[in-house]
């Protein structure tokens, strides 16, 4: 599976920005997919994720209420959408995917395949 991620920008405090994550590959439909985030000098931090299936998400606490995650697996692609974004948010933000699993796994050496990463930027 190669994920390309996208949508990433310059966007004022308060605004909204709606990343995608495009896969290729017949077999994505099996795949678990995470967001994680990454600021310079810091450690890569989990964001949320889908289950295979789109029935299941999984947000951590300081995006709950603000980030959406969902899944068109006809169109093989993932999104996050965030709302009321913040300074705070401004990072490096990567899709990674794993083979279906029971749940959505927030550990990020659990994930087998990558995307480039794309950057938000936040303005207060």
């Amino acid at each position: 599976v190669q994920l390309q991620a996208s949508g990433g920008g310059l966007v004022q405090a308060g605004g909204s920005l709606r990343l995608s994550c495009a896969a290729s590959g017949r077999t994505f439909s099996w795949y678990d997919l995470g967001w994680f985030r990454q600021v310079a000098g810091k450690e890569r931090e989990f964001v949320g994720g889908i289950k295979w299936s789109g029935t299941t998400t999984y947000s951590v606490d300081f995006v709950k209420g603000r980030f959406i995650i969902s899944r068109d697996n006809a169109k093989n692609t993932v999104y996050l959408q965030m709302n009321s974004l913040k300074a705070e948010d401004t990072a490096i933000y990567y899709c990674a995917a794993r083979w279906y699993n029971d749940y959505v796994n927030p550990d990020l050496p659990e994930y087998t395949y990558w995307g480039q990463g794309t950057q938000v930027t936040v303005s207060s």
